[in-house]
């Protein structure tokens, strides 16, 4: 029998936790959003666990009353947030340990990727992670972790060395390649299907200043298809992010682009810096840029300050693409041109590099060998819009697909058997199954991209 949330006691559980938000509090509408503008669902209880052993009570607490979990690290997940039952939120988490001499840290879950960057920053170190600062450790370590040194130093979870995962049974278990080998390999790719990861051990890379930055280029299918050609044949040294879209009205950007297509690069070479600006020479001799903000720059650079509460609402799809020649260029284009949404993206990353030296069942990303991964959206104000907006993403993603029908699943927000598939190819999803069905036989941990338990056969 499920218990419904008007037993849960506050006062009671304000005797146990120190940090407990209820409908009622003044926090509540701020602890309770995520960064989607789409969702409001409104929880039960909001918990903010101080340690591990605050992480059992929480999963004790939601099987005893049956309510639905949701773990929320920096809040970027649309899963972070569950209606009527209880959060569990990691953000108090933030205990970094580094050992600058050992390249390694343990860092607490409720990091962000910039609190971690600007910290371990000071020793000249830094571990990959995404493209936007303010997204917590836990999500996107969990799902692989695709930023700006993904073909230098590979995913985040290629610099995963060991993790504290509590499961549902309450135990609180250190995993790595010799303990709990199983449980360690689905962390690294699987998501938040096996527990709450509350603290990872990271190995640390010598990545000081840098050569990068942002470049603004005119989008036409020839430089869209140079841009791709030239970061797919640069050094490992180089990774970008190529966000084809419609100029928004940036201050730096004459007001004669704003509305046309450009190519808003992101860019990072991690190396010599003289070799760095080097490797940027072809893509400034693409065209004629219009904003080149490439420069010689601290790593922790590349995650400025975010301004404002940001929450867009987003008609998205993610997939992975063999190639971009002038073709697909131009398909890219027209689709964008073709949105009725406020803005319309195509973001482009080049992978290869150290991500595709690992073997593709090492861990349970398996994606080892996709070439470049797309994630297309379209942003839009009323909710009334939205079938519009879906069914254009759903034909731009037709009309770009390729032999490669894979998915990156920290991207995926709506989870059916397609997407498993396409998330973990091949026999990994059953593998995974077998995990879960070991260490969350019930499903408790449901409210992710999930993976159902296998069943006995």
């Amino acid at each position: 029998m499920v218990v419904k949330h008007s037993t849960l006691s506050i006062q009671k559980l304000r005797k146990t936790f120190q940090h407990v938000i209820a409908p009622d509090d003044a926090e509540y509408d701020k602890a309770r959003t995520v960064v989607a503008g789409d969702i409001d669902r409104r929880p039960a209880v909001i918990i903010k666990v101080a340690n591990a052993n605050e992480v059992t009570q929480v999963i004790s607490l939601a099987k005893e009353t049956g309510l639905e979990l949701a773990i929320r690290s920096g809040g970027h997940s649309v899963y972070g947030v569950t209606e009527g039952g209880i959060v569990l939120d990691l953000s108090h988490m933030k205990d970094l340990q580094i050992e600058p001499n050992q390249k390694t840290a343990w860092a607490e879950t409720g990091l962000t990727a910039a609190e971690y960057t600007n910290a371990v920053s000071e020793h000249g170190l830094a571990t990959g992670f995404g493209d936007t600062g303010s997204v917590g450790l836990g999500g996107i370590t969990l799902g692989g972790g695709v930023g700006f040194l993904v073909r230098k130093h590979g995913l985040t979870i290629d610099s995963l060395l060991a993790a504290e995962i509590v499961t549902a049974d309450g135990k609180i278990l250190q995993v790595d390649e010799t303990h709990h080998p199983d449980l360690f390999w689905a962390i690294r790719g699987g998501g938040g299907n096996f527990g709450v990861a509350t603290r990872f051990k990271f190995q640390l890379h010598d990545v000081g200043q840098v050569y990068g930055g942002m470049l603004f280029l005119p989008a036409t299918a020839d430089t869209i298809a140079s841009y791709m050609s030239e970061a797919d044949s640069a050094s490992e040294e180089l990774s970008t992010i190529a966000n084809v879209m419609t100029a928004p009205p940036m201050p730096f950007l004459a007001e004669a682009i704003h509305g046309k297509p450009i190519i808003m690069a992101m860019m990072v070479y991690a190396g010599d810096v003289a070799k760095g600006e080097q490797a940027m020479a072809p893509f400034r001799e693409l065209a004629t840029s219009y904003a080149d903000m490439l420069r010689p720059m601290s790593y922790t650079e590349m995650y400025p300050p975010e301004e404002g509460e940001y929450h867009p609402v987003a008609a998205a799809r993610t997939m992975f693409l063999d190639y971009v020649d002038k073709s697909v260029a131009e398909t890219i284009l027209k689709h964008l041109q073709a949105s009725t949404g406020m803005m319309a993206v195509a973001q482009l990353r080049v992978l290869g590099g150290a991500t595709a030296r690992v073997p593709e069942d090492a861990t349970a990303y398996a994606h080892r060998n996709s070439k470049i991964m797309a994630n297309l959206a379209a942003l839009y104000e009323k909710p009334e819009d939205k079938p519009t907006h879906e069914a254009w993403a759903t034909e731009f993603e037709k009309s770009i697909q390729q032999s490669d029908k894979g998915a990156y699943v920290n991207f995926i927000n709506s989870v059916g058997e397609d997407e498993l598939r396409a998330a973990y190819p091949g026999s990994t999803l059953e593998k995974l199954r077998q995990v879960k069905a070991k260490y969350d036989p019930t499903n408790l941990f449901r409210l992710n991209q999930n993976i159902p338990p296998a069943k006995d056969s």
